[in-house]
């Protein structure tokens, strides 16, 4: 079936769950030859069916001008050129606006929200999309600003790390704040994109200290050594203060929570510090969650947020890097057990990229196909390094 607007679930505007997640596939296929250009029509047609969104304040790279425009880097046609021009100089001031809100937090000694700096929402996937654009002016200000986001704050006489997040509404997190593991939601996420931008050569003043006291942080509240490594999706106050959790074992091996997208992102940060130890135990930690049967069998799904199609694509990027070659090993296995998993319950029923179809057919897509910077659609995840 041809992809139509109906098919494009969910707000045109969004990378996440609508047409430009969708779309992205059918770009990404077109460019492979794997794709058809009636399909990137049709899908596009659908993403710009309302007028796209490019307020200064709460757009982040998953929904509005900031999706769009980054969808679009992997077009190249004169006209979306003039389109994707428009809309950078749109995400430029959205990104303007969003710093001078959170240099203003700063000042205050108020703490954060995770939606002021994560991926998905904030401030670190605006950063992944000047990151592909090359506006070296725009990602530099969003480093310095995580490299502030990354020293120690006091509050009510106690030191927490400066990414401690107060709880929003609709969440399941404490009310007296948390400090959050996750590549989607939590400090992950900003030490991947201070990790990826020193391999392209982007760097601020304080970055590698940044990078280094992140990966303390990990280390202090990961739980196991080796293949058994493992962390919390996060912890609250109560833990923050006694210095330890009682959450015991290893949860969902997803890429927005859970080993997969920690051990990426630490494995980047070994690279970009030249820490052949660190980046060693980031991928033992990571090849040990694809060896233990009892944490796959919490995976339910086989979508790209937090289900099979995000392992293997964290763990594909991740095998590009590593040291010995035990994750590339393990890379048939990971994709047979997708495989045994969509003939049991058959594909996501929704065409989306996070959790549909959308995603699942882009994480199978023939790697060798995926590796040139027109093709390598997966700097949204923060997987490419």
């Amino acid at each position: 079936m041809k992809p139509t607007a109906q098919a494009a679930t969910g707000w045109p505007q969004s990378l996440y769950s609508g047409a430009a997640g969708i779309t992205l596939l059918h770009t990404v296929k077109e460019r492979v030859g794997a794709g058809d250009t009636e399909a990137v029509r049709a899908c596009a047609e659908s993403m710009f069916r309302m007028p796209i969104m490019a307020g200064p304040e709460g757009f982040g790279l998953y929904e509005g001008a900031p999706a769009v425009a980054y969808v679009l880097t992997f077009t190249d046609t004169p006209s979306t050129e003039r389109l994707l021009s428009v809309l950078d100089g749109h995400v430029r001031r959205i990104t303007t606006s969003r710093l001078e809100g959170a240099r203003a937090r700063l000042e205050s000694g108020q703490t954060t929200k995770s939606a002021e700096f994560d991926l998905i929402s904030g401030l670190a996937g605006l950063g992944v999309y000047h990151l592909r654009r090359g506006n070296a002016a725009d990602l530099q200000g969003i480093l310095s600003y995580l490299v502030q986001l990354s020293e120690p704050i006091t509050v009510g006489g106690q030191t927490l790390p400066g990414w401690w997040s107060v709880s929003e509404a609709g969440t399941a997190w404490p009310a007296d704040g948390h400090g959050n593991f996750g590549l989607a939601h939590g400090i992950t996420g900003p030490l991947a994109l201070l990790a990826t931008s020193v391999l392209r050569g982007y760097t601020v003043a304080g970055q590698e200290r940044a990078i280094t006291r992140i990966c303390q942080w990990l280390d202090d509240w990961r739980t196991g050594n080796g293949r058994s490594a493992h962390w919390p999706e996060w912890i609250d106050l109560q833990e923050q203060r006694r210095g330890s959790t009682a959450r015991t074992g290893p949860k969902r091996p997803s890429w927005c929570y859970g080993t997969p997208g920690v051990s990426r992102a630490l494995q980047l940060a070994g690279r970009a510090l030249g820490d052949t130890a660190l980046q060693e135990r980031a991928e033992q930690a990571l090849a040990g969650c694809l060896l233990d049967p009892q944490q796959l069998a919490l995976l339910t799904d086989a979508s790209l947020c937090h289900g099979w199609a995000g392992l293997v694509q964290a763990t594909r990027r991740a095998a590009e890097d590593e040291k010995d070659g035990q994750l590339s090993e393990l890379l048939p296995r990971l994709r047979a057990g997708l495989a045994t998993h969509l003939e049991a319950h058959g594909p996501p029923a929704q065409p989306t990229l996070m959790e549909g179809t959308a995603g699942l057919d882009l994480a199978q897509l023939d790697d060798s196909k995926c590796a040139t910077p027109e093709t390598r659609w997966d700097l949204c995840l923060l997987l490419s390094g």
